[in-house]
């Protein structure tokens, strides 16, 4: 691991708090990044690529792992394989969805992924819900919708379901069954584990790859769409993973996963800053009630 990454992660034990806030903002990142790469890039190859170059940059920092440890993670290949296909599978889903329903619902349906991760850990791991983290969870989940309609949630009852949401629904069950099987993470470093994984996602996403090339949809990628590819790849897919990776192994999956809810506030006040889109009221209004529902499920909240 680079030596400046292994000293932020040592000094960050005791703060999942930093931890998961700059994953939430490298994640809303995807959304200046995504506006960028609309007919600039597509779809698959910016998959395959951002696992391609997020597997070679970790490799380039694993000389030091030694063989036995390699051995010892590789028995676990099946956990290994199974997060890589949920990840390329979820990355899949929300590049497809996006073509069919609007970012409204997008940013909707991408804010149920932390109640199906306290769900699930619930269900899987007995994880304790209680009342109180409920309470800050349907705070936080209302700041998403704030953040999504634009400061009108009451036109949530207006919302219809089409193909698009459904991809996208797909697409954050998947993810939340990885963050899940995060909390079966065997022995190991984070780093050396992270690196076999976005294998494993490149690997899986070589089919997709081949299925848009025969489709005839994949094209020369533009300088702007490498840049989108970059940033994606080593921000979203390989910093962002590792944070997040090493933030469930401090506070469990439920916990970690209500930072998920920043994700769609940051990315709107992103697009303010970097698309010039107008800043509205209903955007602090939004980030005040995501973060106090983060605060109320961390201060009063059981881990989970």
């Amino acid at each position: 691991m680079p030596g400046p990454i292994r000293r932020f992660l040592a000094r960050s034990n005791d703060s999942p708090w930093l931890l998961l806030s700059l994953t939430a903002l490298f994640w809303a990142g995807n959304v200046p990044a995504a506006r960028w790469s609309v007919g600039e890039i597509s779809p698959m190859t910016i998959i395959v690529g951002r696992w391609a170059l997020a597997s070679l940059v970790a490799f380039a920092f694993l000389r030091n792992v030694k063989r036995e440890e390699w051995r010892a993670l590789l028995v676990h290949w099946r956990w290994l394989a199974t997060l890589g296909v949920t990840l390329t599978i979820s990355n899949t889903l929300v590049f497809h969805a996006a073509a069919h329903t609007t970012g409204v619902n997008l940013s909707i349906l991408q804010g149920v992924t932390p109640a199906l991760v306290i769900l699930g850990a619930y269900f899987m791991f007995n994880a304790p819900i209680g009342i109180v983290r409920l309470i800050g969870l349907a705070i936080s989940l209302l700041g998403v919708a704030v953040a999504a309609t634009g400061g009108a949630p009451g036109d949530l009852l207006n919302m219809s379901l089409n193909f698009g949401d459904g991809l996208q629904i797909c697409a954050s069950v998947l993810y939340a069954v990885y963050a899940l099987l995060l909390r079966k993470r065997p022995p190991g470093s984070a780093w050396a584990i992270f690196g076999l994984v976005s294998a494993a996602s490149f690997l899986t996403s070589l089919p997709l790859l081949a299925w848009e090339v025969n489709a005839g949809a994949m094209f020369a990628p533009s300088f702007n769409g490498l840049l989108a590819l970059v940033y994606i790849a080593l921000f979203t897919s390989l910093l962002a993973q590792m944070f997040f990776m090493r933030s469930v192994e401090l506070v469990g999956p439920g916990r970690a996963a209500i930072f998920h809810n920043l994700t769609p506030v940051l990315g709107a006040l992103l697009s303010v800053l970097l698309l010039g889109e107008t800043l509205a009221l209903y955007h602090f209004t939004a980030l005040a009630m995501v973060l106090g529902g983060i605060f109320i499920c961390e201060r009063f909240g059981a881990r989970g």
